[in-house]
C-alpha cells in the first residue's frame, strides 16, 4: 500500500512510496523547492558494466557499493543481477532506502485527527466545477473506481490516492528492486540496515496544504494518468541498461504532490542525511557493503553524494574502472 492508501487507512503501520524523478516539464507553484530537481552533472555517468549503475564510496579501507534505484517500476521488473551477485558474497550489510512508514502511539491521535479532517462525506468530484468534473471522472473510470472510491476533501488527497490507484492497474510499483534485495540478503545471512519513520506528521502536512497547490498537483497527475506509463517503461528500461540520464527521465507527478506539502524539504533532507550516515557507519567497518538509494536521492545536489564527498570520502562513478571486479 502507498502512501496515498496509507494516508486514509486507520493508524496502523503502513508503507509509503518512494520519491519519484522530475519531468522537466514540471512547474512546481510559486515559493515551492524540489529538492531533487538539480543534480550533481558529474555523477549522471552511463555504466560501464552491464546491469543497472553503481557507484562506490570509499575511505581507502572499506567501500560502500551503491545501487542507484528506480522510484517507480515495472512489478517484476527484470535487470542483469550480476554485479549484485558479486558485491552481496562477503558484505557486510546491505543498506536499504525505507519503504515503510509507523505511526507512533503518542502521535496516533493526532493521525486519526489528520484523517478525519480529510474525509468527506461525498465524493470528491462533487466538489469540482463541470469541466474538472468532467475530467476527473473519465479518468477514475479510465481507473476502473466508482466516485465514493475519492470520499475526501482535498484536491491534494484526491491526486495521490489517484496516484496509487493508477500505479496498482498498470503494474507499477516502488518495492522493487529492493524488495527482491532484501530477500536475497537475507537469504544470504547479510545484515539488512532500513529504517521507518514516522507517519502522523505527513498526515497533517496533506491536510494543512493549500488547496490551489493540492489544485495544481491534482491537475499533473491526472496529466500523467492520461498520458499513460509509457515514459516510466522507458525509465525503467534504461534503468536496467545503466543509461543513468535515461533512467531520470521518468515520471515525477508523485513527488511533486509531496513537495507541495509543509515540511515536504525538511523531511526530504532527513531521509538523505540518514542514508549518508548509515554509508558512513559501514566504512566504520573494513570490507565492503551494499547501499540502495533512489536515484534522485543520490544524485542531487545536497542529496547523499554530494554530502559524502563534503565529507571527504571518495565517490567513483558508474563509468570508472573497478579494480575490485
Amino acid at each position: 500500500m502507498a502512501l496515498a492508501a496509507a494516508l486514509f487507512a486507520s493508524a496502523a503501520p503502513a508503507p509509503v512510496l518512494a520519491q519519484v524523478p522530475l519531468t522537466p516539464s514540471a512547474q512546481l507553484p510559486a515559493g515551492v523547492f524540489d529538492p531533487n530537481e538539480t543534480l550533481v552533472d558529474e555523477l549522471v555517468v552511463t555504466a560501464r558494466l552491464p546491469g543497472p549503475a553503481w557507484w562506490r564510496v570509499s575511505n581507502g579501507t572499506s567501500t560502500v557499493y551503491v545501487l542507484g534505484a528506480p522510484t517507480v517500476a515495472p512489478k517484476r521488473q527484470q535487470w542483469d543481477q550480476l554485479q549484485f551477485n558479486r558485491r552481496l558474497e562477503g558484505a557486510n550489510a546491505v543498506i536499504l532506502p525505507f519503504t515503510g512508514l509507523k505511526v507512533k502511539l503518542a502521535g496516533a491521535p493526532g493521525a486519526a485527527i489528520s484523517y478525519l479532517r480529510l474525509k468527506s462525506g461525498k465524493p470528491f468530484e462533487d466538489s469540482l466545477d463541470p469541466a474538472a468534473r468532467e475530467r476527473f471522472v473519465a479518468v477514475r473510470n479510465r481507473l476502473g473506481q466508482p466516485a465514493d472510491h475519492y470520499k475526501t476533501k482535498h484536491p491534494l488527497a484526491a491526486a495521490l490516492m489517484l496516484t496509487d490507484d493508477y500505479r496498482e492497474k498498470e503494474s507499477l510499483t516502488t518495492a522493487d528492486p529492493t524488495k527482491l534485495i532484501k530477500l536475497l540478503a537475507q537469504r544470504g545471512g547479510v545484515k539488512v540496515v532500513q529504517r521507518s519513520y514516522d507517519l502522523g506528521p505527513l498526515l497533517g502536512a496533506v491536510t494543512r496544504t493549500t488547496k490551489a497547490a493540492g489544485a495544481a498537483c491534482l491537475d499533473e497527475v491526472m496529466g500523467e494518468i492520461e498520458a499513460g506509463p509509457g515514459r516510466t517503461l522507458a525509465a525503467s528500461r534504461a534503468w536496467a541498461q545503466g543509461d543513468v540520464a535515461g533512467a531520470l527521465g521518468a515520471e515525477r507527478s508523485y513527488e511533486r504532490c509531496i513537495a507541495v506539502t509543509p515540511g515536504a524539504q525538511t523531511f526530504d533532507a532527513r531521509v538523505k542525511g540518514d542514508l549518508a550516515k548509515d554509508i558512513e557507519a559501514a566504512l566504520k567497518t573494513p570490507g565492503h557493503a551494499i547501499a540502495v538509494a533512489p536515484l534522485r536521492t543520490l544524485l542531487a545536489q545536497g542529496g547523499v553524494l554530494d554530502q559524502l564527498r563534503a565529507k571527504g570520502y571518495e565517490v567513483k562513478t558508474p563509468g570508472d574502472e573497478d579494480t575490485g571486479e
